[in-house]
């Protein structure tokens, strides 16, 4: 660029590189030709300029067909309706140029709108313009009638199964990434996939429109083209009525048919495009593929035709050279047919014989095992539950966000992660049913409606909005399902409203916190113990396996999880396994005992509000009865009270609790440490949520607030 004199170097001349440069651009290259398409619908052309761009217009349709022939998959050729909008716009804009030229030049002769529409004339009508109107005509047919609606048909049936099929892939590919199968950038590549293929025949569908179109503009522009010529032609050029006849029509089906049959080629890549779904790799290969994959059907057809051949008055060379052909493709096909099936039942004997516990490479130890397999923890979905799992804008889906965000949050509460939540369809459940399966066996299930919103009087009172009144699932409280409409009136009442995601989501995490212990494995304490920081690696080696086991440290953990106490400090743990663990000492007798490490911890997670920990004791009735009652000896000591007295305690425990209840307060149940374990698991039965700790687990700087006894 040069500098504008007496202005600033940022004023400058574009030179001829620059330009040439900002025409190497992909994006300014693209405006320039759109723009280019507009001009021609204005400015008229010269003929030399109108043959060049029809060139151009063949040229570019065959372009797009032999792509769609080579291309592996129909989303490889994503860019095709914007593509076919474009070839629209060229052949539209040549008719208006080509248009004026017959109008104004057509007096001259056939070569006035230019060359190649001359050669077009001589070449396909022969000068006859009665044969240019039936093959103009038999091409609009073909093209309007049996390749765009045939293509457009195709396009919008794909186009309504792909969108109905999306929660089903989508939720396909949720679970493989639930169940470890793929990782998260295959799932994202697997969900833009089927998102692109949505999108891909919804266009498509659209696009066919435009050859539609295309094909009603060229008889139109005919039509006018013949009617305008002969006018012209007669009333202001001199041309007699049967001159101008002549001319007109052959210039006009000349130009109809250098349009036509670029839209023919067009329409044809259209037609293949969408009728290659479901099909990987290009139309030869395919073809060939499939139709060499039944050597008994080409051997048929050769026959066929060899019978042919000697019907009466049938040209006998052409049908015995194809039936000749045909029978040899059969006769390669079937050897190439046996050849593989030999090759691969001998790779499946190799395969067999070299499998681990295969008696005499007999195959069928596999499937056995496979069958064996089961998954730790399952979320089936009926049918009508499909839209809950179905993505949004952003590539993501509530209910799949909220369990990830779940397995985090638990994470950090109980102190290992849980495993993955496979979610899958099961068409046997009721449709707006859903179960939690933990390892196969059933946890929790219930019953919502995925375009509905649950709501609940936080006072419990009854609620009175039009919907289908139902029991929260979580914890049995009364519910009403609404319409969304009526979501703002609930807000009005002060109801709480919970959308359908959210309600399984909170299921799902009570009903993981009550069955915790049972997916802690042994291979879960086994990453735990490993991953501890180097500094407490010799912790480890000191207890396991000489003080504990491994199986023992997991049982511990378990016994404290059961109870819904975070195993997240694991070294402190350790630490109090360290100090009692040994030959003989029961897991009862050393989870007491780590609780009591744990004093700080378990006060923490039941402070109220105040910052105090609120108590109910149990009275030293009870404390005595309790003593009485237990049997045995050392580790094997357990409780033997009468069921009567039992029944008295827990009609005691729950007047206590409703007490404390409407002071406001959730307390703690304080015992001896003697029988804390035998209270705990009689009050687990009826309150599995309440607290029960000893007297050595109340930590000496936390402040106490007795609220009641029992």
């Amino acid at each position: 660029m040069t500098d504008l004199p007496g202005q600033h170097a940022k004023f400058k001349i574009p030179t001829a590189g620059s330009v040439f440069d900002m025409l190497r651009s992909g994006d300014i290259a693209l405006a320039t030709g759109v723009m280019g398409l507009i001009v021609i619908l204005i400015v008229p052309l010269p003929a030399l300029l109108v043959d060049a761009l029809l060139a151009i217009s063949i040229v570019f349709s065959v372009m797009i067909l032999m792509t769609a022939l080579f291309i592996q998959k129909p989303l490889e050729f994503s860019s095709f309706p914007t593509v076919l909008l474009i070839a629209t716009m060229l052949r539209l804009g040549l008719n208006l140029a080509t248009t004026r030229l017959i109008l104004s030049e057509g007096h001259n002769g056939t070569h006035a709108a230019g060359h190649v529409i001359e050669a077009f004339d001589n070449f396909v009508t022969g000068g006859n313009f009665v044969i240019g109107v039936v093959v103009f005509i038999i091409l609009v047919i073909v093209n309007f009638i049996v390749i765009t609606k045939g293509s457009g048909r195709i396009a919008e049936v794909a186009a309504r199964f792909s969108l109905d099929a999306m929660p089903g892939k989508q939720m396909a590919i949720d679970a493989d990434l639930s169940a470890g199968l793929i990782d998260e950038d295959t799932a994202k590549r697997r969900r833009a996939e089927l998102e692109g293929e949505s999108a891909f025949f919804g266009n498509m569908d659209g696009a066919s429109k435009f050859v539609r179109g295309d094909a009603i503009a060229g008889l139109i522009i005919t039509f006018i083209n013949v009617s305008a010529g002969i006018l012209i032609g007669t009333m202001q050029e001199g041309l007699s009525l049967g001159e101008a006849g002549n001319v007109y029509t052959l210039l006009t089906i000349g130009d109809g048919l250098v349009s036509q049959i670029p839209a023919l080629i067009v329409s044809t890549a259209a037609g293949i495009l969408v009728s290659k779904s479901g099909v990987i790799g290009s139309a030869d290969k395919a073809l060939s593929a499939q139709f060499t994959g039944y050597p008994r059907a080409l051997g048929m057809s050769a026959a066929v035709m060899g019978a042919l051949a000697f019907l009466p008055g049938m040209p006998f060379l052409p049908f015995m050279a194809l039936a000749g052909g045909v029978g040899y493709v059969a006769w390669r096909a079937a050897r190439s047919k046996d050849t593989k099936k030999a090759a691969d039942a001998s790779s499946a004997l190799a395969k067999a014989a070299s499998q681990p516990g295969a008696p005499g490479g007999t195959p069928g130890e596999a499937p056995i095992t496979d069958s064996l397999k089961i998954d730790e923890l399952k979320l089936e979905l009926g049918y009508g539950l499909l839209a809950l799992v179905k993505e949004d804008e952003n590539g993501s889906d509530r209910l799949t966000e909220q369990i990830k965000a779940l397995r985090r949050q638990l994470a950090g509460e109980l102190g290992f992660i849980m495993p993955p939540v496979r979610i899958l369809d099961n068409m046997q459940l009721e449709p707006n049913a859903y179960k939690v399966r933990i390892k196969e066996v059933e946890a929790g299930a219930g019953e919502i409606y995925a375009n509905q919103l649950m709501v609940m009087d936080p006072y419990g009172n009854k609620i009175d909005l039009p919907g289908h009144h139902t029991t929260e699932p979580t914890f049995g409280l009364p519910a009403t399902w609404i319409e969304h409409a009526l979501r703002d009136e609930a807000e009005l009442r002060g109801l709480s409203i919970i959308d359908p995601s959210t309600v399984i989501s909170t299921h799902l995490t009570e009903v993981l916190k009550a069955n915790v212990a049972d997916l802690l494995s042994y291979a879960n304490v086994q990453s735990l113990l490993a991953g501890l920081p180097k500094e407490q690696q010799k912790l480890v080696e000191d207890i396991v396996p000489g003080l504990i086991s491994v199986s023992g440290v997991q049982r511990v953990l378990q016994t404290l999880l059961n109870e819904r106490i975070s195993i997240r400090d694991l070294s402190t743990i350790l630490e109090g396994i360290a100090e009692i663990a040994g030959p003989g000492r029961s897991v009862q007798v050393i989870a007491e005992h780590v609780r009591s490490r744990l004093a700080r911890q378990l006060c923490a997670a039941n402070l109220g509000p105040d910052g105090n920990l609120p108590l109910l004791t149990l009275g030293p009735q009870w404390e005595r009865d309790f003593a009485e009652a237990m049997v045995g000896e050392g580790d094997n000591r357990h409780l033997a009270m009468a069921p009567s007295r039992l029944q008295q305690f827990i009609g005691a425990i729950q007047s206590a609790y409703e007490r404390a209840a409407q002071m406001g307060e959730l307390p703690v149940l304080i015992t001896s440490p003697a029988i804390r374990p035998h209270v705990r698991s009689i009050i687990e039965r009826f309150r599995p949520q309440t607290v029960v700790l000893s007297q050595n687990e109340v930590h000496p700087r936390i402040r106490l607030k007795t609220v009641g006894s029992v």
